[in-house]
């Protein structure tokens, strides 16, 4: 008895350094896309003018839906990134349609996702990647059209525009002003601190799911999954409305949620489910809030009953329309990727390095431009930002204790 408890204990503080540095893993791979989007948003914050963004994106026709498109197939393929560029594109004067086109886009149709889809899945959920990517945007426009809260964007667009620079800076200062070096930095650290709790703990928990959690367990969230035969349309939807749902929980984001839809295909889960899941992770809770913390929490609800409608569409479309091509992939379980894997020498850790290094010297030149004395982070969220705060001062401690262990080793 003694010896079972002693290796129930040892198994525990294995997985418990598992999810730690699957935590710092997941962060890893994704810190140079926070960086570039965040890099992004600040210039258009700065540089760009109302009348310029009305006048490019402002209407919500082919022209301006291409061009959101191309924006966010060039940009950053994280969430959290996205979501902080789509609020400046907003606040701006974009259409609303062509700013959420261009955050499906940058979430969806960015080369990097496809690459991981091919090492996990095979080259039919690349196509399924990118062309259901058009598919979801066409589709959003479409539910846009028909179920509208006109007043409420109006409302938001007001608002946001109100807490914007009335008139955008010259680049061209950039060589000759050092305080306009100081504003995009300031522009750059201000979108950290609107998103720090909700990345520390949505990681977090991310890594604990993937450690703690066996990929049986969302193989048996879905019916009909290691059955033979044809499945029934009920459970092929089935599969579209679970995905999002294993997508809430696990919170890992469309690209640390590759090796887990591998897994899941390997285990029956029909393209429909598969196609659902990838899509769903701008439709978890820390994606919700912070964008409740843009536009408000009628306008996030809006984007993600909007998002998830889309996307159960979508999900469905690809499904059949392999069917009918004769497309159905075959599975091959490739298995999850080991922690350690993410650390890696490759693009990423020296695109890493690079945004290291932006942000330290941002970091430096906000804390000069203040003169020492740089604001604290105030929450205007009330009770929810008190308990994140606090939830993510845990995950530290979670974290440091399990890299500890993890050393120890």
């Amino acid at each position: 008895m003694t010896t079972q408890v002693g290796t129930d204990a040892m198994n525990f503080f294995q997985t418990w350094a598992d999810a730690a540095l699957t935590t710092l893993g997941y962060f890893w791979v994704a810190f140079w896309a926070f960086g570039l989007g965040y890099l992004v948003s600040a210039v258009i914050q700065l540089f760009v003018s109302r009348d310029r963004m009305r006048h490019a994106m402002g209407d919500e026709d082919l022209g301006s839906m291409s061009l959101a498109g191309f924006f966010g197939f060039i940009s950053s393929s994280c969430s959290f990134a996205a979501l902080a560029t789509t609020r400046a594109l907003f606040a701006k004067g974009a259409g609303f349609v062509p700013s959420m086109a261009f955050l499906l886009a940058s979430t969806n149709l960015v080369i990097e996702l496809g690459i991981v889809i091919s090492v996990f899945l095979s080259w039919q959920f690349v196509v399924a990647e990118y062309v259901g990517g058009l598919i979801l945007i066409v589709v959003m426009w479409g539910l846009v059209a028909l179920w509208r809260p006109q007043k409420l964007i109006e409302n938001v667009r007001q608002s946001l525009e109100a807490g914007e620079e009335d008139e955008p800076e010259d680049p061209a200062d950039l060589t000759q002003s050092p305080a306009l070096w100081s504003k995009i930095a300031k522009a750059y650290l201000m979108e950290w601190q609107m998103v720090w709790k909700d990345v520390t703990v949505g990681f977090t928990i991310a890594g604990i799911i993937a450690a703690f959690v066996p990929a049986e367990f969302f193989t048996w969230l879905f019916p009909g999954t290691g059955e033979e035969g044809a499945r029934s349309f009920f459970e092929v939807l089935s599969h579209t409305v679970i995905g999002p749902i294993a997508a809430f929980f696990t919170f890992i984001g469309s690209m640390g949620n590759i090796p887990l839809a591998g897994l899941l295909f390997a285990n029956g889960v029909s393209v429909a489910g598969i196609m659902a899941f990838i899509f769903s992770d701008l439709v978890v809770f820390p994606v919700i809030r912070v964008n409740a913390q843009f536009y408000g929490w009628k306008m996030a609800l809006y984007i993600a009953g909007l998002f998830l409608g889309a996307l159960i569409l979508t999900a469905l479309a690809i499904h059949y329309g392999f069917a009918l091509l004769g497309l159905e992939p075959q599975s091959a379980a490739k298995g999850m990727m080991e922690p350690s894997e993410r650390f890696k020498i490759d693009y990423t850790f020296w695109f890493n390095m690079g945004f290291l290094a932006l942000t330290a010297a941002f970091g430096w030149l906000a804390w000069r431009g203040s003169g020492g004395h740089e604001g604290h982070d105030h929450d205007h969220g009330g009770w929810l930002d008190r308990v994140l705060f606090w939830l993510a001062l845990l995950a530290y401690g979670w974290l440091a204790m399990g890299l500890g262990i993890y050393a120890l080793a």
